[in-house]
């Protein structure tokens, strides 16, 4: 964490060595603090259900004859400038949604909204810009994609006020950030089926489990300023809570993978994503900051597992 006296034009709970303060022009770090491009984790666990569906899909199509390297890397490579693209944009709403809530929250008072450093209306164009970015990106793919891909800001535009109206808002974030889990499986076959829903289902609830963790950090602001949060819901039952999420995300996969006729390859990375996954729970300390930051962060590589295992059926299938 940076040292009050040390932010020069960084925000106070983002790592000062990032790539954006060595490579962007400083004028440039409010826009990429307000996408969150120097805290990569956030697009990072938005682009793991679009690629554990991608590529399970891959592999039914596989089994059908109708797999292709090209498609499954032109897919990903939209899914990961999507996920970018849309983080960003979502941030970016989210924090003109709650300009007044982190100007009250010591750790989000120096962001660039609530510091002045960018005004509503320059927050509101960089919206528009990346969402434009978005938009592309979502056109590359068949129409019922697209469509499906849209009715998801929905949610989106959700999610920033949910914490106003429910101690649950880890469950709309769970309902936005795992849509990538069908969009996966449209992409390649222009519909749905039951093994992309039970992922999408399995990456929520996975999302309401990291999230819960990460809400422990602000629970004291939380509790001042008023809004809810599954930290505050579960408090001292988190642990039980963790893990009844985790293993219905674990269970939901494994049933996912076995209606899409996976090869058993296919379940390494989930086995071993599972005993991480447990791991967190047993290493879990609610009241260490530190370390629920670094367990929120190690679900890039639970999502890096899952879909490394998905991999190597194409590989050596």
């Amino acid at each position: 964490m940076v040292h009050n006296s040390d932010l020069s034009g960084r925000v106070s709970d983002a790592p000062s060595n990032n790539w954006v303060y060595r490579i962007l022009p400083r004028g440039l770090w409010p826009y990429a603090q307000l996408a969150r491009w120097d805290r990569p984790i956030g697009w990072q666990l938005l682009m793991w259900p679009c690629f554990w569906s991608a590529a399970v899909a891959a592999n039914a199509a596989q089994q059908i004859g109708t797999f292709s390297w090209s498609t499954l890397l032109f897919h990903l490579f939209l899914f990961f400038a999507g996920s970018v693209a849309m983080r960003g944009a979502g941030c970016t709403y989210n924090d003109l949604v709650d300009h007044k809530i982190d100007m009250a929250v010591a750790r989000t008072r120096s962001r660039p909204l609530p510091s002045g450093r960018v005004t509503r209306m320059q927050a509101k164009i960089f919206i528009v810009v990346q969402a434009l970015a978005g938009l592309v990106v979502l056109l590359c793919f068949n129409s019922f994609a697209i469509l499906l891909g849209l009715s998801s800001l929905i949610f989106v535009a959700i999610y920033p006020f949910a914490k106003r109206f429910t101690n649950w808002p880890q469950f709309f974030l769970g309902l936005a950030f795992s849509w990538g889990a069908l969009m996966g499986w449209a992409a390649q076959f222009g519909s749905l089926s039951v093994a992309p829903v039970l992922i999408y289902g399995a990456a929520i609830v996975w999302t309401i489990g990291y999230d819960t963790i990460y809400a422990h950090m602000d629970k004291d602001d939380d509790v001042a300023v008023g809004i809810g949060s599954t930290a505050l819901l579960f408090g001292d039952r988190t642990h039980g809570w963790l893990v009844a999420l985790y293993g219905t995300a674990a269970v939901f996969l494994f049933i996912a993978f076995a209606i899409a006729n996976i090869n058993p390859l296919g379940y390494a990375g989930l086995i071993v994503a599972t005993a991480m996954l447990f791991y967190q729970i047993k290493a879990l300390d609610i009241g260490n900051v530190e370390k629920c930051l670094a367990l929120f962060k190690s679900n890039n590589r639970v999502g890096l597992l899952i879909f490394a295992g998905l991999m190597l059926p194409l590989i050596f299938g």
